[in-house]
């Protein structure tokens, strides 16, 4: 039995006008309109009087839109805890085996409209546009009121206040693209201290170790390699003169000249490159007008664009980790189209819940086993980080089989390789390829599933989106319960 009490503190009790519905039945039309793929608060409306299960679920007293929608909107918080509590359910009903996890996102389109983006000098125009006209408001409002207090009116002016939801958006879509041009500072200014310091260690004479990053030190790290390897090169060369000198003869093969050494030749190729781009970058660029990059949404500010296949779309990342019988175990949502950072806490989250279902019933398919993910995911901070054993694709799908079928290996990883060494090797193992092969028949037709329940969000912003996520979760595994226990 499911707890509503904190569907119920939410209901208007007392007070004029007609009682309100009873929230246990605005959940339960919730519920199975989106196990039907229904979310539309008038279809659900139309519905009550047309559909007999609908009709049943609300005893004929056909709700609102407006009840229908102010109701999810309200209890967007107690969408967790049903989340939750569904779960428990499933754990109860012998579902849940946590022997294999698997974590993937989708993008999942947001209730706002991709054209609406503006950059930050459009929302900053239109913010201090507002402020002025709200300054000249004011002003005409005071003028006002001294001209009734001279006509000694006593009535108190009411101050007129911009509370239109639009302004309000735009003015949280400026914040948003300020804090993310703040955090493109910060990363910048990371990324130059870290080429400053490369640089340094080259010009030292220091082997310095990756691809030369691009920016304003990369001319000038790759001079300063093309001159170390001069220098080493030359230091070879004097030496075995030297030899030769002193009436000793050398050991080995004797050095080629310096144009034809290999390292000198692939460190001429990396200056060139780093002119050739800085001449591209210093270039006179056309007079067309530059979109800006770091845009807001001013229908749904916390909505991200989203790179997909089929090309962009306004919306969020949302995460699922499913077991290996189908049932989601957590998700969550975020605003990066990038899967890197959402691992840990999926994992962490998969943890909490197979716990607190092993804790109440004690079985042992609710004990977390492996955790799969695919390669958006992998990084050695990712390969490393403390929790249940994983397995993560460090490259493509056809890379990995092909790996698994050329250099198949046995036994555990050799003793001092590095994360992704160790995590190559046991996904090349027998026991890893079988596990791994595993991830997508988990929780590929579960994301598959859950978007035919929910294909696009109903509420604006990361708050309702979460909620309206969790109960579409809690209807996707309702549903599985019920069918696996329908015999």
């Amino acid at each position: 039995m499911l707890d509503t009490h904190e569907f119920d503190r939410r209901r208007r009790r007392g007070g004029v006008g007609a009682a309100g519905y009873d929230p246990r039945m605005l959940l339960g039309l919730l519920i199975y309109a989106y196990c039907r793929g229904i979310r539309s608060s008038r279809q659900i409306e139309r519905l009550c009087s047309t559909d007999v299960a609908f009709r049943v679920l609300c005893a004929q007293d056909v709700p609102d839109h407006c009840t229908i929608a102010r109701f999810r909107a309200e209890c967007q918080d107690a969408f967790t805890g049903l989340f939750t509590q569904v779960l428990m359910i499933a754990g109860h009903a012998g579902l849940g085996h946590f022997g294999t996890v698997a974590i993937d996102g989708t993008k999942i389109a947001a209730n706002a409209s991709i054209d609406a983006n503006r950059g930050h000098e459009w929302l900053s125009e239109q913010v201090t546009r507002m402020v002025a006209e709200a300054e000249q408001t004011d002003a005409t409002e005071n003028i006002r009121a001294a001209q009734r207090a001279h006509d000694d009116d006593d009535r108190v002016p009411a101050r007129l206040m911009d509370q239109s939801s639009r302004a309000r958006r735009i003015r949280q879509a400026a914040d948003e693209v300020a804090a993310q041009l703040k955090r493109q500072r910060i990363n910048e200014d990371e990324r130059d201290a870290a080429a400053r310091a490369r640089l340094a260690k080259s010009r030292a004479g220091e082997p310095v170790v990756g691809r030369i990053p691009d920016g304003p030190h990369r001319l000038a790290e790759a001079r300063a390699h093309l001159a170390r390897e001069i220098a080493t090169h030359q230091s070879k060369l004097e030496r075995r003169a030297a030899l030769i000198a002193a009436g000793k003869k050398p050991m080995g093969a004797p050095p080629v000249p310096l144009e034809q050494h290999s390292r000198i030749i692939r460190a001429r190729r990396v200056v060139e490159a780093a002119l050739a781009a800085e001449r591209t970058a210093s270039a006179t660029k056309p007079a067309t007008p530059v979109l800006p990059k770091t845009v807001a949404n001013t229908t749904d500010p916390q909505s991200r664009l989203m790179p997909t296949r089929r090309g962009f779309l306004q919306g969020y990342n949302a995460q699922l980790a499913v077991t290996s019988d189908q049932i989601i175990a957590a998700v969550q949502i975020g605003q990066s189209p990038n899967d890197i950072a959402s691992l840990v806490p999926m994992m962490e989250a998969s943890v909490r819940a197979a716990a607190m279902l092993h804790t109440d019933t004690g079985r042992p398919e609710h004990i977390i086993g492996v955790v799969l993910a695919d390669a958006g995911y992998c990084s050695d901070s990712n390969l490393s980080a403390p929790g249940p054993e994983r397995l993560i694709a460090l490259n493509k799908t056809r890379d990995h089989a092909k790996a698994v079928i050329e250099q198949p290996v046995t036994g555990p990883p050799p003793e001092g390789a590095s994360p992704r060494q160790a995590m190559s090797h046991r996904l090349r193992t027998p026991e890893g390829s079988r596990l791994y092969k595993r991830r997508g028949a988990t929780v590929e037709p579960g994301i598959g599933n859950l978007k035919k329940v929910l294909d696009r969000f109903s509420g604006r912003g990361l708050n309702s989106a979460l909620g309206e996520l969790n109960l579409a979760a809690s209807a996707f595994n309702l549903m599985k319960i019920h069918r696996a226990t329908a015999s």
